[in-house]
């Protein structure tokens, strides 16, 4: 299984919607919305512009992406780790992390927020990519958990 990385540019924004809605499915049935389901080819042109993303390749199949958002020097919050779910509990997701790390030269802290009632999230942010839970936060319906991880 060989993993690699591309630099999503605008027009990956149908390939991404697609990643994204297979990735998230589950999220939107279950609290009912999601910001990562349902986007339009437009909203994901945006996002692909404020949030740099990087899709994950296995075997050269496109399989998940990874995004983040620069908040200050070395500071950066995970804005996205989605990997479809025929290829879930493969390790693409903890090597995605190791690859934002090195990506990120120059990051001090990582923060990423998570629906807290989502053991599989949280046991996989905390023992396999070595974050904790910082505080917890309401969105809508939905308790998130925020994670921070420093170097």
């Amino acid at each position: 299984m060989e993993i690699e990385y591309r630099e999503a540019t605008p027009k990956d924004a149908g390939l991404l919607i697609d990643i994204y809605n297979a990735s998230f499915y589950s999220d939107y049935v279950r609290y009912g919305t999601c910001p990562g389901y349902g986007n339009s080819k437009e909203m994901m042109e945006e996002s692909i512009m404020r949030h740099p993303k990087h899709i994950i390749l296995c075997d050269a199949k496109p399989v998940g992406c990874i995004s983040y958002t620069k908040l200050g020097r070395g500071e950066y919050e995970v804005a996205c780790l989605c990997i479809v779910p025929e290829f879930q509990g493969k390790g693409i997701g903890t090597q995605a992390i190791r690859f934002l790390k090195t990506f990120l030269e120059d990051w001090k802290q990582l923060t990423l927020v998570t629906p807290i009632d989502k053991k599989e999230n949280v046991k996989f942010y905390t023992e396999k990519c070595g974050f904790h839970i910082e505080s917890t936060e309401r969105d809508g319906n939905v308790m998130l958990a925020r994670f921070v991880l420093e170097r």
